[in-house]
C-alpha cells in the first residue's frame, strides 16, 4: 500500500503504566493498525481489514472522551489551537471525504452492477461490448476525479505533538493529547492509502501500447496468476485487464465465451469488494461523528 507522507513520524507508542486503562486500549489498538499498515496491501480485503481497525480504535476513544476524568480535563482547555485541531477540524474532514467517498463508490457500484447485466446479454461480437465498456470507464474517470478532491482536501499532518503545549498538561490530559494525535496522524495515512486505491490508473490500451497490453492478453489469467503476476493485480486492475481482453477479442468465437465468463466473475468479487468498503466507511462514519459530538458537548458545557 502506497504509505503517506507522515507514515515515517507514525511510531509504536508506549504509554507509562500508571495510565489509565482506557487510554492503555487506545494505545492497544494504535499499534495493531500500525502493525497491519506496515504489512498491507492494495487489495480490498486488506483494506476493508484497516478501516475495521480503525472504527475499532475510534470506539476506543470514544469510551476514553467519555470518561468525567477526560471530559473535565478537556474543558479546561477547549479554547486551545489543539484541541481544535484534534476534536473539531479532523474529524470534521474525515468526516466529509467518508461522506464524498461513499458516493462516489455507490455511484461505482451501480455502474458494475449496469455492466453485469450488459454481459450476461452479449452476444459473442456484439458491438455493444464497446459501448459497455466505455460506460464503465467513464463511471471509473469520474470516481478518480471524486478520489482526487478527496485526496486534496486530505491535507498532510506533520509531527504536530511537538508543537502541543505537554509541559502544561497533567499526566492523563497529556496521555488523552498524545493518542488523539496519533489516532489523527494513522487515520489521516489510511485514508491516503485508501483514496489511492480507488484512484489507480485506468488499464485502458493506447495506440503506442497496444502491444505490451497484447502480450498481457495473450498469455491469459491463469498464465499471469502462475507466475504471480495477476496476484500483484488489486480489484479494480483485474476488471480492467479484462474488460480489455474482451475488446481485443470481440470478434473470436473461440476466445469470447471463456472471457465473457472471466470478466463476469471479476466484476461479481469487485463487486462484492465495494459493498466491503461501504459499510466499512459507514461504520467509521458512525464513530467519527460521535468523536466530533464530544467535542462540541465539551465546549457547549
Amino acid at each position: 500500500m502506497a504509505a503517506f507522507s507522515s507514515k515515517a513520524s507514525i511510531r509504536s507508542i508506549s504509554l507509562p503504566a500508571r495510565s489509565h486503562p482506557t487510554t492503555l486500549r487506545v494505545e492497544e489498538e494504535l499499534n495493531k493498525i500500525k502493525s497491519w499498515e506496515a504489512s498491507s496491501s492494495s487489495k480490498v480485503e486488506t483494506i476493508c481489514v484497516g478501516l475495521s481497525g480503525l472504527s475499532e480504535l475510534y470506539r476506543c476513544i470514544e469510551e476514553l472522551l467519555n470518561l468525567p476524568l477526560t471530559q473535565q480535563a478537556l474543558a479546561q482547555h477547549q479554547h486551545q489551537k489543539w484541541f481544535n485541531d484534534l476534536l473539531l477540524e479532523n474529524s470534521l474532514m474525515y468526516l466529509d471525504i467518508c461522506g464524498n467517498t461513499r458516493d462516489a463508490i455507490l455511484l461505482m457500484q451501480e455502474t458494475i452492477r449496469e455492466l453485469q447485466s450488459g454481459l450476461r446479454r452479449i452476444k459473442v461480437g456484439d458491438l455493444s461490448i464497446e459501448s459497455i465498456v466505455t460506460t464503465y470507464n467513464c463511471s471509473r474517470r469520474k470516481m478518480r476525479k471524486e478520489i482526487a478532491r478527496s485526496l486534496a482536501s486530505l491535507k498532510p499532518l506533520g509531527n504536530e505533538i511537538e508543537a502541543f503545549p505537554m509541559l502544561n498538561l497533567d499526566h492523563h490530559l497529556s496521555a488523552v493529547v498524545r493518542v488523539l494525535n496519533e489516532t489523527s496522524l494513522i487515520t489521516s495515512s489510511i485514508f491516503h492509502s485508501f483514496l489511492l486505491f480507488l484512484s489507480a490508473p485506468m488499464l485502458k490500451p493506447k495506440p503506442s501500447r497496444w502491444s505490451l497490453v497484447s502480450k498481457l492478453v495473450q498469455k491469459g489469467v491463469h498464465e499471469l496468476a502462475s507466475k504471480g503476476q495477476h496476484e500483484n493485480m488489486n480489484e479494480l486492475e483485474g476488471v480492467d485487464l479484462a474488460l480489455n481482453s474482451l475488446l481485443m477479442h470481440n470478434s473470436s468465437k473461440d476466445i469470447e465465451a471463456p472471457k465473457i465468463k472471466s470478466a463476469q466473475i471479476k466484476l461479481d468479487a469487485l463487486d462484492v469488494s465495494m459493498k466491503g468498503l461501504e459499510k466499512g466507511l459507514e461504520c467509521l462514519f458512525r464513530h467519527l461523528i460521535q468523536t466530533r459530538v464530544f467535542g462540541l458537548n465539551i465546549i457547549s458545557q
